[in-house]
């Protein structure tokens, strides 16, 4: 599996495939890595969470937000609840105290939602040419409901792409209709989770 954000068996059911009729799973498979990867894109982040912790060096400049609460740095999903923060820049860098920084939203992954800031308690992230370097495992803690069904319609629309030539279907009882371009069902259920600057 190349995370992707619904499973075969479920897919194959949604469309009346039998479970144990594999003629179709190499199509299928490819259309839910298809989906996933363009909800991915269309989202500006992704849902799976790496297998292990790596770190990523982040510019403080552009990226603090200052609030009543203090200043936060602004980072990308993190899903795992070890998390190492230090700052510095090359060769040199100082691991801070969990004393003096917290994750935030609050509770967010005992809410199966990512980190996305980290709050400096005492003092003020490095400014300048400083950095802060995050080791963590990025992504979200598990796929949200919204983006497996999502992921399952765009398959669906995808595998079924292939009897619509020229983005043309048809019935005996509709007649002929072009296909939009967007699918306002996946749209719907994946436009909460875009990062501002993307979609």
């Amino acid at each position: 599996m190349a995370n992707e954000y619904a499973q075969l068996a479920t897919l194959k059911a949604m469309l009346n495939v039998e479970t144990d009729d594999a003629s179709r799973d190499v199509l299928l498979s490819k259309a839910l890595t298809a989906a996933s990867r363009s909800i991915d894109r269309a989202c500006g982040r992704r849902f799976w969470l790496d297998e292990a912790a790596s770190t990523r060096i982040y510019k403080s400049a552009g990226r603090v937000v200052c609030d009543d609460a203090g200043e936060r740095l602004l980072v990308d999903d993190i899903g795992g609840a070890s998390i190492t923060v230090e700052t510095g820049s090359g060769g040199s860098w100082t691991t801070v105290a969990l004393t003096d920084w917290e994750t935030w939203p609050d509770n967010a992954l005992v809410r199966d939602r990512p980190v996305t800031a980290i709050g400096k308690l005492s003092g003020y992230w490095p400014g300048g040419t400083g950095r802060v370097r995050v080791t963590a495992q990025w992504g979200w803690p598990a796929v949200p409901e919204d983006i497996e069904q999502a992921t399952l319609l765009q398959a669906s629309r995808l595998y079924k792409r292939k009897d619509s030539p020229e983005g043309v279907t048809g019935s005996a009882e509709w007649g002929v209709v072009r296909l939009s371009r967007r699918d306002p069902d996946v749209w719907a259920l994946i436009e909460h989770f875009i990062l501002p600057g993307f979609g």
